[in-house]
This record gives structure tokens, sequence and C-alpha cells, in this order.
């Protein structure tokens, strides 16, 4: 398949509040994921002479499949760029690269490197070599196509929050499970029992080659849309995943969720908290931690135990 990178250069005087509105922007039109291209990047790690230089200016990179619907997507995010210049005075450049799926899969590994992101947990790429500590946990993650390198805040916030609610034995659902990063992890960090669901076939046949790959069995992962396809009740429940799904979420959650279960939702970014925090209220969640890294947030919710089934 052919594939279309937008690019889109900006210039704000916030660089990270811009980076979140761009991104925002292919967010609305389905991407589940982005490239962001910072000149402020941390490069001091000794990487030697394969590290790659910072990008001159900032960036944030979405990829469309080439079909019959991309003029329309790509005029939909021209507009949202024109209103961003309008309402919120981000300087824009968009500019357009076609590419191989291939191309795409392997260009942008020289920039995934190993990254320590609790104070045990690394999440390290397949092609990279990394010598662990005796009481580091690492994430051998190889995302492909699919979203999720344990690098972004969404991701590292949902692990945090997973070790410090996951306790050995528990049963895990991760909704929109992605590249499968946090059902390694949960994995690893004792559940007893992995569910996954995505609603893209690519993400869980990427999800199933990381679980693979770290050595890990007895999982389940399907297709579908949600949790209209789980049919069993799970101790944690995590859904990194965008503020406006996780609002269509919240009322399926509560029927799948143990007594006094924990549901950890990330992916939000800090304008939508306030909204995500008052439909978790009304569908007999009390909220229990939120956590906060670079324009994000992650929540953690415990049902409430005199919530209906």
């Amino acid at each position: 398949m052919k594939w279309i990178a937008a690019k889109v250069n900006f210039d704000h005087p916030d660089h990270r509040l811009a980076t979140d509105l761009v991104a925002d922007a292919f967010y609305a039109l389905g991407l589940k994921g982005v490239q962001v291209e910072d000149p402020e990047i941390d490069l001091d790690q000794d990487w030697g002479e394969d590290a790659v230089p910072a990008p001159s200016t900032p960036a944030v990179i979405g990829y469309f499949p080439d079909t019959p619907e991309l003029a329309d997507r790509c005029r939909s995010l021209e507009r949202a760029l024109q209103r961003l210049e309008k309402n919120a005075t981000v300087t824009t450049h968009l500019s357009y690269t076609r590419i191989d799926e291939q191309d795409w899969a392997e260009a942008w590994k020289e920039y995934f490197w190993p990254e320590k992101i609790t104070d045990t947990i690394v999440v390290k790429p397949s092609w990279r070599e990394y010598e662990a500590d005796p009481d580091e946990i690492i994430l051998t993650i190889d995302p492909g196509m699919a979203f999720g390198t344990g690098t972004h805040p969404t991701t590292s916030l949902c692990i945090r929050m997973m070790q410090y609610y996951l306790r050995s034995g528990d049963a895990f659902l991760d909704i929109g499970t992605g590249s499968g990063i946090l059902m390694v992890a949960a994995a690893k960090l004792g559940a007893g029992v992995l569910v996954g669901v995505d609603n893209d076939p690519l993400a869980v046949t990427v999800a199933r080659k990381n679980l693979m790959a770290n050595d890990i069995d007895g999982f389940h992962l399907s297709v579908g849309n949600l949790v209209e396809s789980v049919n069993r009740t799970f101790t944690v429940i995590a859904a990194n995943i965008l503020a406006e799904v996780i609002l269509r979420l919240l009322p399926h959650v509560p029927p799948i969720l143990n007594r006094d279960g924990i549901f950890i939702s990330s992916g939000i970014i800090t304008a939508k908290k306030e909204a995500v925090l008052s439909d978790l209220h009304k569908n007999g969640f009390s909220v229990d931690r939120v956590m906060e890294k670079e324009g994000w947030v992650a929540i953690a919710a415990r049902r409430n135990v005199s919530s209906p089934e």
C-alpha cells in the first residue's frame, strides 16, 4: 500500500502547546498516532556515532493511506490548520510525501532508542542492544505500523499507573491495544489474564508478534470495536486512546470491571481532563489518581462498590 506523509512544520512561542494542537488536528481525522520532531529533544544520551541530529524546526507528521478518501482528509487537515493559524496564532507549513509501506516501517527506526519510562521499566526497540540492570523490567517492542512505542507521554503515564495498581494474578484488559506494549507490561508485572482488543487488524498482528517476542503466552487478542467482543470481567482495564473515544467507552466499562476494579484512561490532552473526570463520576467511578506529563493526562478511577452491574 502507498501512504502519504503529511508533515506540518510550525512556529509558535509555546512549542508544546502547538504540538498538541497540530497533533489534535490529525487525531480528529482518525489517526491513532503521529510522529513529532522536536528541535529541543535531549540528545545527551550516549548513543555514539549512531545518534541522529535534532531537527531544525518543530514538526508533526501524520500518515494517511492513499485511498479514495485521501483528498477529503487532506482538505480537512488544511482547513484545521487554517483555523489554528486564525484562532491560536500557530503558523504552519504543510507538505506531502508519498511513501511505500516498507519505507515508512523502516525509516523512523533510527529515532527509536531504549528509554527508561519508570524507575524499573525500560522500553527497548527489538533492533537495539541494551544491557539491563538486575532490577529492570525490559519491554522489547517493534511497533511496525501500529501506534505505541512506549516513549510517548500517554503510554509512559499509563504504564506508571499499571505499575502502581496491577497485582500478581490480576485479569488485565487493554482497549485499543496498538503495538501491544501495555499487554507486554502487564504480563511482566504479573497479570494472570491478558486480553487485548483493537479495531485495526494490523495492530492485532503487531501486538501478537510483540507478545511472542517477549516470551509471553496465554494471551487473547481480538479485532473489535471498543468492548463489544469482551465477555468477562477484569481487575484492571486500560484504555490509552483519545479522550473523545474514552467518553463514548465509559458507560460500557462498569459491567466488565470487577467490583473495586481500576480503570486507567490515558491519551487525554489537558483541555479534555475535566470532561473525562466529570463523566467518570457520572458512570459510577471515583477518581483515585491523576498524573500529567507534557500536556497529557492519565486518570486511574476505581469502580464504586455501589455502582450498578
